[in-house]
């Protein structure tokens, strides 16, 4: 049986080392130590030795056992260093190459004319004020004079969250929550940036979701006259010095009088063109002096206070700017469009 032990030992390391791969090397595992190898059958008849034979036939076993184990552990280590290498050959850097060009990001082109009429409404003594996008009707609408049967709420038909809770058509709703807030006493001069929510259709020039800004100037003794000296120098500051504004007569539920706001057109310099329809002009926003029922409503007294408030789209000025004719473009993710406003 010490010699069946000492065979056992030589063809297994010589299995060992002839093996090719872990898979075969596993085998050899299996066959020569697994429990229906030989080694375990040569212990399973140590009951027929004789008191005398067995602890020196066990302890010769346990030693062929450990050397096989030992040439396996050997060979597996051989099998492990060998793939690393391999491993480490096929990934290699060569350090001489020249590394990877890391595209910086910038802003959103959206953000960053945010920023711009921001900095120059803060230069004009406003502040930047923000609210909830989803809204309760109250503050959407009938704050701002529009009660739940008037004509002009089907020109903001929204997404309704329950009867009374919708996503906002407005940022008008920031201008009532702050003038409640100041409980009747002004001035409150404020500008409200944040996206906003219609279900228009999407075209070149409308989307169900988009950028607006809104404005509120209140005050004793403000008048038309301020309004329109705040936006000509806030034009002349965004599009240039060379542009001139003119206000037309309009109608918003909210402000009385109103007007729209026009800019002469920077393509053609106010002679007529496409761009602006051959009138020379052309429409940027919504204003007017506050209307004393929203006044009134939000805690002020009309006899006292009065102001002016205005809403301008964010889009629609980035496009008359930067010559973008299609609002689709902000929203796509293109980076070959984003990427043209990294310096923006």
């Amino acid at each position: 049986m010490i010699d069946r032990l000492e065979e056992l030992k030589l063809e297994a390391q010589s299995a060992v080392t002839s093996s090719q791969d872990k898979k075969e090397l596993e085998q050899v595992r299996i066959n020569y130590l697994g429990k229906k190898g030989p080694i375990t059958e040569v212990l399973r008849g140590m009951g027929k030795l004789s008191a005398e034979e067995r602890p020196v036939v066990g302890q010769k076993a346990n030693e062929v056992r450990e050397a096989i184990q030992a040439s396996i552990d050997s060979k597996q280590a051989f099998f492990e260093e060998a793939e690393l290498q391999e491993k480490l050959s096929a990934e290699k850097i060569d350090v001489t190459l020249p590394g990877k060009k890391v595209e910086a990001g910038s802003p959103h082109p959206l953000t960053a004319v945010v920023e711009q009429i921001e900095d120059i409404f803060v230069g004009l003594g406003f502040e930047v004020t923000e609210g909830p996008e989803v809204e309760l009707d109250y503050y959407n609408f009938e704050m701002m004079n529009l009660p739940a049967d008037h004509p002009a709420r089907d020109m903001q038909d929204s997404f309704y969250v329950s009867e009374d809770t919708l996503l906002r058509t407005q940022t008008s709703p920031v201008q009532a929550r702050t003038l409640q807030a100041a409980k009747g006493e002004g001035p409150v001069r404020i500008i409200c940036p944040g996206k906003v929510y219609r279900r228009d259709e999407d075209d070149a020039t409308h989307s169900h979701q988009f950028m607006q800004i809104e404005g509120l100037y209140v005050d004793k003794h403000v008048r038309m006259s301020d309004l329109k000296g705040v936006f000509d120098t806030f034009v002349k500051e965004y599009f240039g010095s060379d542009r001139a504004i003119r206000l037309r007569p309009s109608y918003f539920p909210f402000t009385e009088p109103s007007a729209e706001i026009d800019v002469n057109c920077g393509v053609c310099g106010g002679d007529g063109c496409r761009v602006c329809k051959q009138s020379g002009w052309i429409e940027v926003l919504g204003s007017g002096m506050v209307h004393p029922r929203v006044l009134e409503m939000n805690g002020f007294d009309p006899d006292v206070y009065s102001g002016f408030a205005f809403g301008m789209g964010v889009e629609r000025f980035a496009m008359l700017k930067y010559g973008i004719d299609d609002i689709r473009h902000f929203y796509t993710n293109d980076t070959r469009f984003l990427s043209q406003f990294k310096h923006v």
